[in-house]
Parts: structure tokens; C-alpha cells; sequence
């Protein structure tokens, strides 16, 4: 009875303090995760991107020409990768909410605007947005870890057979468009601070935005070299989203890198 009893409260305060709000409707209940659940949804993101990265895209630049055949085998299988993270995110909230009406996954996914534990907006809170790009963009200039060679996107945008290659490419402008979108949109920002970040206090307590930002950042697998500095991120970008109960603060965040990389390419597409 005591046992039913707290996990009932535990479930009310869920509903009432996490995603709450007379004015939005009635609140969509959000469940909490197992840890062997969190661990499972973490490996259907990373295991898939980690193959793809490792074993699919060196077979498939085995089967393409020139220089620049790993680079364009890596955009095209984490693309695939990216899409999957979706799908999984669509077919999980599906299962769980039995919709994927817009009122519902909103809600369930934490895409509505920053607001307070007692489900009232801060419209103010976007100006936060500010300093944590800024913190983005430091941790992007800080020294890590060598890139294996063909594997990094900046030295493939500034080679002269990467360039020669994008020059009037529009095919590979939009792939590289789509792996941007669902990378920072779609994919692993709606995985991660949308639906793996509102489930994963019931397990982790008041540190799941520190457990949430130390799996996102191991989650890089498939761009090993990345993981020491990922692992800030928990303050940059997974913090922000458990505070305001908004995953756009992550995706806005994280977003800034993919129009960078997107209007790099469009120039180099335009010479």
C-alpha cells in the first residue's frame, strides 16, 4: 500500500510539476524510465550510428571513386543514422502517448516554450539562449582528440577535392541540409533532451540533466575524438533543457553548428 501509494504521488508530481499547465490543457503524462530502458534507448541512437560510421561507410566508400569517397560515404550513411533516431523517437512516443498529435508530442517531448516548475511561461528565459551559444561555440574551439584522416567535415569543406567536388552540387547540398536538420532537430536533440531527458528522473533524481549530458556525450561513438569536450554539453545543453522543461533550448543551441556548416557549404556549392 505505501509503495503504491509513493509511486502515485511520484506520478503526480510528474504530470503536475514537469509538464503542467491549466492555460496548455491537460497535462500528458510523462513515464519514467528504467535505467535498462534509458541504456536501451541510448544503444538504439549510438550502436546504429556506430556501425554505420565504422563498418557501413568504409565498405560503401569501398564501392565509390576519388579522393573524396569516405567523406560523402559517411554524410550519406549517418544521414540514414540521424532519420533512424527520429523514427525510433516517433514510434516510441507513439507506443507511449497513443498519438502523435502535435498537442500531444509537444508536450510529451518538452517542445513548448520555457517555462517555470509550476507550468507558467518565462518569456525572458530565451535570452539565455545568448551566453550558451556563446559557450557552444568556445567548447566547438577547444583542442581534443586527432581526427582520423577523411573523417572530418571542416577538412573536407576546405580540400580542393571537397570543393571540387560540392562546386554547383545542389544533390549533395540538400543530403547535407538534411543530415544538419536531422542532426540538431530531428535527430539527436529530439532523442536526447526530447523524449530521453523529461523520463530519466525517476532513475537519476535531481542530477538526470548530468547523466543525460555524460550519455549524449558517449553517444558519439561513431566521432570518438568529440567525447572529451561532448561531455560540457550536459551543461550547455542538457541543463538548460531540464530548467525551462524546453527541449528548444538544446536544439536551438546545437542548431547554431548546423547553420555554420550549412552556410560553408552553400558557398563552396556557389563557386
Amino acid at each position: 500500500m505505501t509503495s503504491h501509494t509513493s509511486r502515485s504521488r511520484k506520478r503526480i508530481w510528474l504530470d503536475d510539476a514537469h509538464l503542467p499547465s491549466a492555460q496548455a490543457g491537460a497535462p500528458t503524462h510523462v513515464p519514467q524510465y528504467s535505467l535498462a530502458q534509458v541504456l536501451a534507448t541510448w544503444g538504439l541512437a549510438a550502436l546504429p550510428m556506430a556501425a554505420l560510421a565504422w563498418v557501413a561507410a568504409p565498405w560503401f566508400a569501398g564501392q565509390l571513386e576519388g579522393p573524396t569517397a569516405l567523406p560523402r560515404a559517411l554524410i550519406a550513411a549517418l544521414t540514414l543514422g540521424l532519420v533512424w533516431q527520429f523514427l525510433v523517437v516517433a514510434v516510441l512516443v507513439r507506443h507511449e502517448q497513443g498519438s502523435l498529435r502535435w498537442g500531444v508530442v509537444r508536450k510529451a517531448l518538452w517542445l513548448g516554450a520555457p517555462r517555470r516548475p509550476d507550468g507558467r511561461r518565462m518569456g525572458w528565459a530565451w535570452l539565455v539562449l545568448v551566453p550558451l551559444l556563446i559557450a557552444f561555440a568556445v567548447e566547438d574551439m577547444l583542442p581534443g582528440l586527432t581526427v582520423p584522416a577523411g573523417r572530418d567535415m571542416g577538412v573536407f569543406l576546405e580540400s580542393a577535392a571537397g570543393q571540387s567536388f560540392l562546386s554547383g552540387n545542389w544533390p549533395w547540398l540538400a543530403l547535407i541540409l538534411t543530415l544538419g536538420v536531422f542532426n540538431t532537430v530531428l535527430g539527436e536533440e529530439l532523442l536526447f533532451r526530447g523524449l530521453l531527458l523529461p523520463r530519466m528522473n525517476g532513475t537519476f533524481g535531481k542530477w538526470d540533466w548530468v547523466a543525460n549530458g555524460v550519455l549524449f556525450a558517449v553517444y558519439h561513438l561513431h566521432t570518438p575524438w568529440v567525447i572529451p569536450t561532448a561531455v560540457l554539453d550536459a551543461f550547455i545543453l542538457a541543463y538548460p533543457s531540464k530548467r525551462y522543461r524546453s527541449a528548444w533550448m538544446g536544439i536551438i543551441v546545437h542548431s547554431a553548428q548546423t547553420v555554420l556548416i550549412s552556410v560553408l557549404v552553400l558557398a563552396v556549392v556557389l563557386r
